[in-house]
């Protein structure tokens, strides 16, 4: 039988704390952001929207590659992280509109959702972290936006893959320091 505590200690041991998570995710902003650089923003836009295709198994891999314990399927929380991890989903049709009507946009619009999917994660991985990183990928592309105009656009998603590849080695200490 599990305890609250133990079964998100569990959780945020077989993760790392979401660090595999984090690194690929900033790896998929960061390639995105260069295909926007090279090729143009609307490459980089398209990039940007499929690029979770190529993190979710690659963060899967670096955890098992990592050596990460499996998560106990009789964990009572297990549900609750797949409902998280599905949780940006739900804002594609959002995304998707951006893209159709500004892709200019969609780094803007896309980091919104990302930041908003980072918050409940504080809860579960019990780390103020993701609240920061809520709150630096969530609405700092927005604000910088807002305040120096389109000219930074094709730079948001190198701003956001920073600093989430920052928030998954400041996890990975805090797990490591448990």
């Amino acid at each position: 039988m599990h305890s609250l505590a133990s079964a998100r200690a569990e959780i945020r041991q077989s993760s790392g704390g979401g660090f595999a998570f984090l690194v690929a995710n900033g790896l998929g902003w960061l390639v995105a952001g260069i295909i926007g650089l090279i090729l143009g923003a609307k490459a980089g836009a398209w990039a940007l929207l499929f690029q979770g295709g190529v993190t979710l198994p690659l963060a899967f891999g670096l955890e098992r590659a990592l050596g990460y314990p499996k998560l106990a399927r009789d964990n009572p929380l297990l549900p609750l992280v797949i409902q998280l991890a599905m949780t940006q989903v739900i804002a594609l049709p959002a995304v998707i509109l951006v893209i159709q009507l500004n892709h200019a946009l969609l780094p803007v619009a896309f980091a919104a959702v990302v930041g908003g999917h980072f918050l409940p994660y504080a809860w579960l991985q019990a780390t103020k972290t993701y609240v920061v990183l809520a709150i630096v990928v969530g609405l700092l592309p927005w604000l910088a936006t807002m305040m120096i105009g389109r000219e930074i656009l094709p730079y948001v998603p190198l701003a956001v893959a920073a600093a989430i590849i920052a928030g998954a080695f400041k996890l990975r200490s805090e797990v490591a320091s448990d």
